[in-house]
């Protein structure tokens, strides 16, 4: 495989995906592995993070692609093209299921909308390949726990996209969290405010372009004429594929949230909001929500609007761990400490920015733990993935209901057995069904 420097990603990509304009070159290789030593991968989904995630990986001495699988053949077309131009061959696929069958591809990316992640993550255990798969890892908390399930069962080596916990300034706030300096916690508040996300116009259902095969890229998702306002980027804020931002930026920033408060599920979850910035947009999830999550000793709070920057703490997103002595504010572009003005404590600190590349820091993470074939070393686990994709789709599921949610952690659902028959897991379609782990 030619390693030449091979970038390939916009700064739109990089943009939306690492917020900051990461350098994804494929650094030159001098060293020899053997055969036994070399780690090939198989790319499930390459339009977007799919792409970035291989492209973060195979910077890694010793790890290859083999193969690339997309549902569209204007995507397949492009990224062949790319490869050409170095002079690197892989295999192509159309199904997934035959990229799996391939006993020369030691793991895969599954770089897919949300809807697919459950069924291909479950049938790459099945298969004995280690996974990386984007995040969240379900669109649903039956589908999350199914998940760990097959992890569980299969013992395969699977990370999840959340490489902002491979990122040192993010560990190092949470330590400093951890140390007690800020006093009580009360309130956490997540935030995110993405100015630039926009949905597509309202546009008339139309025949899928030339190239795509829209029955394979709906796959267990309700059977619905193609629309482009629901075609790739824009799937995210439909119920059927996505959860809007709650899914797509929750995760990462929740996840946090939850890690400094070393919290588990909440007790109760009360959301609001609605199609308040662009109602005449074709989006289904709401471009504005508030969220109430009650924990044991402390209130979550999650706030999210698009077409707006200006967030908390003049941040268009973050974290801030609120404390009696003073208030922790993170984010991707570091974290800071904001005293109480009668504190007494002194421990103001001036912002503390990135020093790594998170993404590259989370392939380099997935990799030792295959080379090792230790999942426990894995920064984000298919069960810590679960876990923040559980709460996020728990305030998805209270805004939907416009309900007052009770989570009964002896049962593993909500108190009311009517939110968890319409909500707590996907209906499949179109003749798929996920395995009984």
């Amino acid at each position: 495989m030619n390693r030449k420097k091979f970038i390939t990603q916009s700064s739109l990509l990089l943009g939306t995906a690492l917020m900051y304009p990461y350098d994804l070159s494929l650094a030159h290789s001098t060293g020899i592995l053997g055969a036994n030593d070399r780690i090939r991968l198989g790319v499930i989904g390459i339009n977007g993070m799919g792409w970035a995630d291989m492209l973060a990986l195979v910077r890694i001495e010793g790890v290859e692609l083999g193969a690339i699988c997309d549902v569209d053949q204007n995507v397949i077309d492009k990224r062949l093209a790319e490869l050409k131009k170095e002079n690197i061959k892989v295999q192509l696929y159309k199904d997934y299921t035959d990229l799996l069958d391939n006993k020369n591809i030691d793991a895969v990316i599954i770089g897919t909308p949300d809807h697919w992640h459950p069924l291909m993550m479950i049938h790459a255990a099945q298969a004995g390949k280690h996974i990386y798969c984007e995040k969240p890892i379900g669109n649903s908390i039956g589908e999350c726990i199914a998940m760990e399930n097959a992890q569980r069962k299969y013992n395969t080596i699977a990370q999840v996209g959340q490489w902002q916990r491979s990122q040192k300034h993010f560990q190092d706030a949470i330590s400093f969290v951890h140390s007690g300096v800020l006093g009580p916690i009360r309130t956490v508040k997540v935030w995110c405010y993405q100015g630039w996300m926009r949905p597509a116009p309202i546009v008339q259902d139309s025949a899928p372009p030339s190239g795509v095969n829209y029955e394979k890229w709906l796959g267990p998702a309700p059977l619905k004429p193609f629309n482009s306002s629901r075609f790739h980027f824009h799937f995210r804020w439909f119920w059927d594929y996505a959860g809007g931002l709650m899914t797509d930026w929750g995760v990462h920033l929740l996840d946090y949230a939850l890690l400094g408060m070393k919290a588990s599920l909440p007790k109760s979850i009360v959301a609001m909001g609605g199609k308040f910035a662009y109602p005449n947009l074709a989006e289904e999830t709401p471009d504005t929500l508030t969220t109430l999550y009650e924990f044991d000793d402390f209130n979550l709070v999650w706030d999210s609007a698009m077409g707006i920057d200006n967030g908390s703490y003049g941040r268009d997103h973050g974290i801030a761990f609120i404390g009696n002595h003073a208030t922790l504010i993170l984010n991707r572009g570091g974290w800071e400490v904001i005293e109480e003005k009668n504190s007494e404590q002194k421990i103001t600190k001036p912002l503390v920015t990135p020093e790594d590349n998170g993404l590259f820091k989370h392939a380099e993470n997935f990799i030792d733990a295959i080379r090792s074939n230790d999942a426990t070393l894995l920064n984000c686990s298919i069960e810590q993935g679960g876990h923040v994709a559980k709460v996020a789709q728990m305030g998805n599921i209270a805004f939907r209901s416009g309900d007052k949610l009770y989570w009964d952690k002896s049962k593993n659902g909500f108190t009311d057995s009517a939110i968890n028959e319409q909500y707590l897991n996907s209906t499949y379609h179109n003749g798929y069904f996920l395995p009984k782990i």
